[in-house]
């Protein structure tokens, strides 16, 4: 599964919104959640990514979204399993 969200992740850096949403919603995990509500406020659907940002239990934000995508891709790869 951590490989799977990061390449989800990579996805999205890349502009591959669709891959990279295909990806997470098919995972039930708090990363991939997080990554969810990230592309749906890339989307500019803020009601989603809200609901998203609360499954994954993180605050809404409004920081630039590659860096937030690289700050998914520093959890998933700093946890090595």
């Amino acid at each position: 599964m951590r490989n799977l969200l990061i390449d989800a992740v990579h996805k999205a850096i890349d502009g591959y919104w669709d891959d990279a949403h295909m990806i997470v919603q098919k995972i039930e995990d708090p990363i991939s959640h997080w990554l969810h509500a990230n592309l749906h406020r890339e989307e500019g659907d803020l009601g989603n990514a809200k609901y998203w940002y609360q499954r994954a239990a993180k605050e809404y934000t409004e920081i630039d979204i590659v860096e937030e995508r690289k700050s998914i891709l520093n959890v998933l790869e700093s946890s090595g399993g």
